[in-house]
């Protein structure tokens, strides 16, 4: 079978290339007869072991980027690679193998990554079964974080925060290459979110994962290395220990600060000046544009 996705080659993995990488990758859907843009041109390269969260409003994008980085949607256009591998051009076995040798997946809704029939334990031994790497003791330490390491019962007879913590220990004992995770903490209390963001990010480190996740929580967030800020379906902004700064887009555009959106709309006029070496100065059309003689506000 040939063609866009049908390739049947295997799936080969670069070392050296990122963990993910995406260059002006748009998604559209269709709501009742209109298409709707998700993603609007987004850039973002995530490293081998770094860790990464993505911040913004609902609706700015972040679920609909993770699923496309967990090869479930194509994207509509732009490039998106994991490890060098296209995500756009790979065949649906191709996807399936990065998912199951390649990826740990955290998707919305804890009890959809589950067995519900099945016990914690259970649902990682399932999830285990064939993997070319993993392990059940990183598994049961989640578990133990979230304090279900002894729980017996059915994943179904779970609270949601405690499925929560169920999805997060069978995403990790796969010991994925890169993990995707959404709102991975989001039913927990502040204390069992600490406890599980610890084991994360341990985990992680000790064994090179690189870390992608959706959350709305601060916290969360600052366990990473880098916060990225995604608004109306592009990254605005990315944070890091050094400072919050806003990233220039592969078509030479940047976004306004939310502070400045409310003055500032959408249609404004602005100027842009160099104003010395590495520094721009944006000024509106108004107070850049100087009175001339003989027009009102000028010198006659």
């Amino acid at each position: 079978m040939s063609g866009r996705h049908g390739s049947s080659a295997p799936t080969v993995l670069s070392a050296e290339a990122p963990a993910f990488s995406c260059s002006s990758l748009v998604h559209v859907y269709r709501v009742a007869g209109t298409d709707v843009a998700a993603l609007r041109g987004v850039d973002l390269v995530v490293q081998p072991g770094q860790r990464v969260a993505l911040l913004g409003p609902s609706g700015s994008g972040k679920s609909t980027l993770l699923t496309i980085v967990a090869g479930i949607v194509r994207p509509s256009a732009g490039r998106a690679e994991i490890f060098g591998t296209d995500l756009s051009r790979a065949s649906a076995r191709s996807l399936h193998e990065l998912r199951r040798s390649t990826l740990g997946l955290m998707l919305q809704g804890a009890s959809t990554n589950l067995l519900l029939h099945e016990t914690a334990t259970g649902n990682i031994l399932w999830a285990l079964r064939g993997s070319p790497r993993g392990s059940a003791a990183v598994g049961r330490e989640v578990l133990e974080a979230g304090g279900l390491s002894i729980d017996a019962r059915p994943v179904g007879a779970m609270s949601p925060s405690e499925q929560q913590v169920v999805a997060l220990a069978v995403a990790m004992a796969g010991l994925p290459r890169l993990l995707l995770a959404d709102e991975p903490t989001s039913q927990l209390d502040d204390v069992a979110r600490d406890r599980l963001l610890d084991v994360m990010v341990d985990v992680a480190a000790a064994q090179g994962t690189a870390i992608l996740l959706v959350t709305h929580d601060e916290t969360v967030a600052g366990r990473m290395q880098r916060m990225i800020h995604l608004r109306d379906g592009r990254v605005g902004e990315e944070e890091t220990e050094t400072g919050r700064y806003a990233v220039v887009g592969a078509d030479g555009s940047i976004q306004l600060p939310e502070a400045l959106r409310a003055a500032w709309p959408a249609g404004s006029l602005v100027s842009v000046e160099s104003s010395g070496p590495d520094e721009l100065r944006i000024r509106s059309a108004d107070s850049a544009r100087e009175p001339r003689s003989g027009l009102p506000g000028g010198s006659s």
